[in-house]
Parts: C-alpha cells; structure tokens; sequence
C-alpha cells in the first residue's frame, strides 16, 4: 500500500491545493475511488493524521482521495470559490488520468465528516450522475447555527448567500432532484447520540422519509470526534463496497 502525498494546481480555485491517496496493495485496477473529505477545523491531512484509514483499506481493492476542502463546505460559494466544480468535477478527472481508476459512476464514492458530512452529500446529490453512493457522519447538514462559532455570519454569506431553500446548497432540493432524475446515490447517514449536531442529522432523515427518498440512517453512542468517526467510517467502507 502506497500514500501519495500530491501538490497540483487547481484551474477553478487558481490555487496550488493538496491531498493524500491511498493506492491499494495489490491488484493492477482499474480501482473504485472513495472521495474522504475533512471537517471545517481540519485539512486534508486530517484523516490520516487522526483516524486508521490507511489500516482499514489495507486489503481493499480501493483508491482513497483526501483532498483540501478549506473552509468552504465543498459547495460553490456566493461570494467566492466554486469549491464543488473543484471536489465534483476537477479533481475527478486528475484522478483518473493520474492513477489506476474506475472511470464509470458505479466506481466513485464520497464520504466525510461535519463539514465533511454535508460536502459528501453536495457533491454525491449534485453531481448525481457522477457518484454511486454517498456517507455522511455527523454532518452539519443544517449549518446556519448550528457550527457557531465555528463559522461567524460573514463566513456563511459569503459561501451559501441569503438564499439556501430551492439552492445547490440544499440537501434536500439537491435530494429531490437526483430522485426525480433516476440518478440518486445510495445514500447512508449516521451520527452520534452525544454529538451536537444530531438534531440537524435527525431533522435531515425526518424530510428525506417524509419526501420517501431512500437512505439508511443510524445513531451510535459517541460525541463530535475522532473516537466516533474512526470507528464508523469502517461501517461507510462496507457501505461502499459491500461484500
């Protein structure tokens, strides 16, 4: 197993960016692509830094892409960068001329953590007909309160504008969509029971059932941390590739 640690320049952020890759073991590929994105406080160092990923997919036949997600939750911001052109489209596609990659929806995946959570699904629902499944753990799926101080009104202006309901910003108009349009991902949400952001994570499950849009959610004893997602993103891997 292999981890690349990678520097390229992003034509939509006009910015040299960087990310860690994991390359399987063994195998010639072409190789699925799990895209693993950090929280708001984190980088793309985070999840090797802080969990076992690098042990977990050990045996896996399976690329995984942690990219700098900055503090811009992964979706394209009203006053500033097009943060999910550069997760959905752009580094998709150096991706996949770079390493041994699946270049087909069914061999991408996107997952994350808090911020990480709500960008896995903005990118997975908005770019539908580009991911087959989609995780999120204790994502900050309603974020206009509930990550202060984490993130001041200025900050949430300038990335999601005065308009979220009806917007890409939205995860459920963004839900809706992909259903309608016969592309949703399979999608898995889960959080923990201690975490401050269950009640986002159980309202987001709550209109997805009322809408009858398919998903799995789950609740687990933890709190917003490592110990948490550590643990689960072990259940998101099988999720992905279910055996």
């Amino acid at each position: 197993m292999a981890l690349c640690h990678m520097h390229w320049f992003s034509d939509v952020l006009i910015k040299t960016v960087a990310m860690n890759v994991i390359l399987p073991n063994s195998g010639s590929g072409p190789f699925p692509v799990l895209y693993l994105l950090h929280g708001l406080t984190d980088d793309y160092s985070g999840w090797v830094r802080k969990s076992r990923i690098e042990s977990y997919v050990r045996d896996l036949p399976l690329i995984v892409v942690m990219p700098d997600g900055f503090r811009g939750f992964y979706t394209d911001n009203d006053q500033g960068p097009a943060y999910a052109q550069y997760i959905g489209e752009e580094l998709p596609a150096l991706i996949e001329r770079t390493f041994p990659a699946q270049r087909s929806r069914a061999g991408r995946f996107v997952g994350g953590l808090s911020m990480g959570g709500y960008g896995a699904l903005r990118i997975g629902l908005g770019y539908a007909s580009h991911f087959a499944s989609v995780t999120s753990h204790s994502g900050a799926l309603h974020h206009s309160t509930e990550l202060q101080p984490h993130l001041n009104p200025m900050e949430q202006r300038q990335i999601f504008g005065d308009l979220h309901k009806g917007s890409s910003h939205d995860l459920v108009h963004l839900a809706k969509k992909a259903l309608a349009a016969g592309v949703l991902p399979r999608l898995r949400i889960d959080c923990g029971t201690e975490d401050f952001l269950l009640d986002s994570n159980r309202r987001y499950h709550a209109e997805l059932t009322e809408l009858r849009i398919p998903h799995e959610y789950a609740e687990f004893p933890g709190a917003h941390d490592w110990d948490y997602w550590d643990l689960h993103v072990r259940d998101a891997l099988a999720f992905h590739l279910p055996r």
